[in-house]
């Protein structure tokens, strides 16, 4: 406990909130995990208590400084704090602070109508062109639309001009500061479709198009910024500055050090989020991924290009429930390596459709290359190989848009602790892929981003961490092979898209 200067980092995530005090050179010295409940109305529909969310972060907080203090640490050394958060689910009160409707969660697909008619009315381009988003149910905005045209009292107060539009970090920083503060960051607007990617405002020619004009907005700012001052409803002595906010994925990105253009972060969970710095100008894609703010600070915006992948982890949990051929998720690196090679046996995981670049989502899985000499480790190491083939097809489609080779890139999420697949990207992508080792790396990105706002560093290069367990993956002897059996991918690919 000898360092002077803590961070308390918040992940409020949508499974529950985490919050961490790390000092600044990234360790951990306190943690506390609170569950938060989602409410499923009907099907397609997800929503949360706006309220609960709050009172999560609160509990939250409290487990991780009763923790903090209870091995002797004293509170008065967190200086600042930071916050993460899940990216599009947001909230919409009145101007009294009461939520106007449940928190209508990012996995909501009620605007699939709305999504329809507004391709209808040829939206599309100008929402891609300013936004660098497109039009979806997955981000804010029409969902917002719903609410507008479903609910009479949501649909009163935006007419009046008494209706606050927040993600979940601008109600968060709206309850700590008892209503006085009403901010949001740039990572988190460029997710809405009502932030202009280049102007870094609201655009409200856009938000007149949609009908919802009189929509009161938070004002933006830079990730790295003073938003406010909190005591967590008297859960600390004395009030901290709020001095970082961003979306988790962004925070990610920044905890994992994507601090240059060509520098990129792949979180390997369920699915699969591929976040690529393209530096200080946007770029807007051909190929179906997302333009986005990547991170930013007073003076400097990194840009990112986004591609979102379906099936990862979701593909292993198939061969585990459905097909029942593993019991652990554990025992598939050891299958994979117990044959040397894919023996022509390739698994396209489209359950769902295929995610970018190729975006065909009528597309169904399949396997494909079986013979008598296959056996279950063949299918579990095609079902692994899948995951690096898909961020390759990515990373491809990033280098040819951005017109940035890939310097390297950081690993998260369930699947970095398989060191097959881990290697097998490595090779695949013939770079380095680095693992830092630690879980939480939203919170640590959300720290780091505090503690530029407070002053602990002075620039994202000035940030020196100290990670024992950072692991780093080089190509190795297999690059060759690797390459060859990625061709073969590319053309079973071919026969579905």
């Amino acid at each position: 406990m000898n360092s002077e200067k803590l961070l308390l980092a918040i992940d409020q995530g949508t499974s529950g909130t985490k919050s961490l005090i790390f000092d600044e050179t990234g360790k951990i010295h306190a943690k506390g995990s609170e569950p938060l409940r989602s409410y499923y109305p009907q099907p397609g529909y997800v929503e949360q208590n706006p309220e609960e969310i709050f009172q999560n972060v609160l509990a939250s907080v409290k487990l991780c400084l009763d923790q903090f203090i209870e091995k002797g640490g004293n509170t008065g050394k967190i200086i600042a704090c930071g916050i993460s958060n899940q990216r599009e689910t947001f909230v919409v009160w009145d101007e009294h602070g009461k939520a106007l409707y449940p928190a209508v969660v990012w996995q909501c697909k009620r605007s699939v109508g709305i999504c329809e008619r507004l391709e209808k009315e040829e939206l599309g381009n100008e929402i891609n062109q300013k936004t660098g988003l497109i039009i979806d149910p997955y981000f804010s905005g029409t969902k917002m639309i719903w609410l507008y045209e479903n609910v009479d009292r949501v649909k009163k107060a935006v007419d009046e001009g008494k209706a606050y539009f927040g993600t979940i970090d601008s109600w968060l920083l709206y309850k700590l500061t008892q209503g006085e503060k009403y901010y949001t960051d740039y990572t988190n607007a460029s997710r809405t479709l009502f932030f202009g990617l280049e102007t870094l405002r609201w655009d409200r020619t856009l938000l007149e198009k949609i009908g919802l004009g009189r929509l009161n907005l938070p004002e933006p700012k830079p990730s790295s910024f003073t938003f406010g001052q909190t005591d967590f409803a008297g859960l600390m002595a004395r009030p901290v500055q709020v001095t970082g906010m961003l979306g988790d994925s962004h925070a990610a990105a920044f905890g994992e050090g994507c601090h240059q253009p060509g520098s990129a972060k792949a979180t390997l969970g369920t699915g699969s989020s591929i976040l690529w710095n393209v530096g200080a100008k946007p770029v807007f894609s051909r190929s179906g991924m997302v333009s986005t703010v990547c991170w930013s600070t007073a003076g400097r915006v990194d840009y990112a290009l986004e591609g979102i992948i379906v099936s990862c982890g979701a593909t292993i949990e198939w061969l585990r429930n459905q097909l029942g051929i593993l019991t652990d998720s554990k025992e598939t690196e050891k299958m994979a390596e117990s044959v040397k090679d894919n023996h022509g046996v390739y698994l396209i995981p489209a359950f769902s459709g295929l995610g970018a670049p190729h975006w065909k989502m009528d597309a169904r899985a399949m396997i494909t290359g079986l013979t008598f000499g296959a056996d279950k480790n063949h299918v579990v190491r095609a079902a692994l190989e899948s995951i690096p083939y898909q961020i390759r097809d990515v990373v491809d489609a990033m280098e040819e848009e951005s017109g940035i080779a890939l310097k390297e890139i950081n690993v998260d999420g369930g699947i970095s602790v398989n060191r097959f697949v881990v290697q097998f990207l490595a090779d695949l992508l013939k770079t380095r892929v680095i693992n830092i080792g630690i879980p939480d790396v939203s919170a640590l990105g959300a720290a780091l981003m505090a503690g530029l706002g407070a002053g602990i560093y002075a620039s994202p290069e000035q940030i020196k961490l100290s990670l024992p367990d950072t692991k780093s993956y080089v190509p190795g002897a297999d690059q060759d092979l690797v390459e060859r059996n990625y061709q073969g991918w590319k053309k079973m690919i071919k026969r579905l898209v």
